[in-house]
């Protein structure tokens, strides 16, 4: 169980199709096995939060940081309008963190307004929704392909390849819609 813990908090999703795969093989059911990912996630938001509020203290001092601020403010601002909100309300916090990451998402939250708790709910929300779709997708491939090193190498690509080919056909699709009106 501690193995599978450990392969869940490595950064940037890479231990979620490791980590599953070994849940499984060591017989660990679904429920155990997205409860270690959100035990996780509440690691993280305990290790990252006072990293966070550290910058935000020294963006007052350092002009850099307050632009890096400000820029975040408005990234967010235009993400949230993107995904069809006035603003970054909690949909658009849990679909920031579930395209980006949760520590993203945290940041967002926070450059919105909102506090710990909440922030990291949205954060964790839209995280636990990544892991499931990668969880999901993960042992459904490995059903046809019955070699876990083969899958997870698949699926690591996938997650890589994928939201660089979504923003290619988004800005595809985009250019046309401007070309026809």
């Amino acid at each position: 169980m501690v193995a599978v813990l450990l392969l869940f908090l490595l950064p940037v999703g890479g231990g979620i199709p490791a980590g599953v795969l070994l849940a499984q093989a060591k017989g660990l059911h679904w429920p155990l096995t997205a409860g270690l990912y959100f035990v996780s996630d509440v690691l993280l938001a305990l290790a990252f939060e006072p990293v966070l509020r550290g910058f935000v203290r020294l963006a007052r001092r350092v002009p850099f940081l307050a632009r890096f601020g400000a820029a975040m403010k408005e990234a967010t601002a235009r993400s949230a309008a993107h995904l069809g909100g006035p603003g970054a309300g909690p949909i658009s916090l849990v679909m920031i963190a579930f395209g980006v990451d949760p520590m993203t998402g945290r940041s967002a939250a926070l450059a919105a307004g909102h506090g710990f708790l909440a922030g990291w709910a949205f954060a964790i929300a839209g995280d636990m929704l990544y892991y499931a779709v990668i969880a999901l997708t993960t042992l459904r491939l490995n059903t046809y392909i019955r070699n876990p090193n083969t899958t997870m190498w698949i699926v690591l690509v996938g997650m890589l390849l994928v939201p660089m080919l979504v923003r290619r056909l988004r800005s595809g699709f985009a250019a046309r819609r401007r070309a026809e009106a």
